[in-house]
């Protein structure tokens, strides 16, 4: 028989005569689901009815199951059984939060942290959305934004500062084996530079003329580059952090420069926020800050 054209009895049908089985009593029955004795009595009787079979022997006192019965019982249990714990692990599944993120803090600060977020949060299912746009929070379903964006903040939005833009100039450690860091600003103009949307290069140069080297529409893009070797990469500190702890990168010239705007945790004020909403915010404030140490 095909699963299409299963022959099944009602369910209520199943749970009267389930209770009733194990209660051996229509009216015992009928309080533990809520309904009258002769509401289970009659669901009984007609489960017998479609069935053609005697599940029970009435008596004076009660009930006793047929063998027929007895034997159903054990089955029709277990399927409820089933049921219920299929309804129960559905009931349980993690509540789903989605976060907009820059696609450059998705890849330096948010995806390297993903196992510490579950470990951290695990009835906590994170849907992550990498993208520069600004994110509608009712209609495209957002409830966190990480932004490089400035105040002031409209009310209905709740905003916290992150990290400050400071920026840094970084390569990898090939390309300037053999060179004496810190570079001079006349060194690092030597070096062929990477740049990305923001170009940033001619303010950090103190240029008034555009600055040749490979162009990519992503910081990311230039950070690959830079890793790879291909030239230096001008970007926040906060995303090369670990790069440049694990040596991955270096910083060839000590200066930096702290521009706005500035990285900001937002979400849409609510009157009653979602407990998973407030655990993501609060992890988010704690673990894509930069450590005091390092906080420009």
């Amino acid at each position: 028989m095909t699963r299409s054209h299963r022959t099944l009895p009602p369910l209520n049908a199943l749970r009267a005569f389930e209770a009733s089985g194990r209660r051996l009593n229509f009216r015992a029955a009928g309080e533990e689901l809520g309904v009258t004795q002769g509401a289970v009595a009659q669901q009984v009787r007609a489960l017998e009815d479609q069935l053609g079979l005697k599940l029970f022997q009435r008596l004076a006192r009660g009930l006793a199951l047929t063998h027929q019965g007895t034997r159903y019982l054990a089955d029709v249990t277990r399927a409820l059984d089933t049921l219920a714990e299929a309804t129960g692990r559905l009931l349980d599944r993690p509540e789903t939060v989605t976060i907009s993120v820059t696609p450059t803090a998705a890849t330096k600060l948010l995806i390297p942290r993903l196992a510490e977020f579950h470990a951290a949060l695990p009835d906590i299912d994170l849907r992550t959305v990498a993208t520069e746009a600004l994110a509608d929070f009712d209609r495209d379903q957002v409830d966190i934004a990480v932004r490089l964006t400035r105040p002031p903040f409209p009310a209905k939005l709740q905003a916290q500062l992150l990290f400050r833009q400071e920026l840094v100039a970084v390569a990898s450690p090939h390309l300037v084996k053999g060179l004496v860091l810190p570079l001079s600003g006349e060194e690092l103009r030597k070096l062929p530079l990477l740049h990305d949307s923001h170009d940033h290069w001619p303010v950090f140069l103190g240029s008034r003329e555009k600055l040749p080297g490979a162009a990519f529409n992503h910081t990311t893009l230039a950070l690959d580059a830079a890793l790879a070797g291909q030239g230096v990469a001008l970007v926040c500190r906060a995303f090369v952090a670990a790069d440049l702890k694990a040596e991955r990168l270096v910083q060839v010239t000590d200066a930096t420069a702290t521009i706005g705007p500035d990285y900001f945790l937002v979400r849409k004020r609510s009157p009653s926020p979602r407990k998973a909403v407030d655990a993501v915010w609060d992890w988010c404030a704690a673990r894509l800050s930069p450590p005091s140490d390092e906080a420009p």
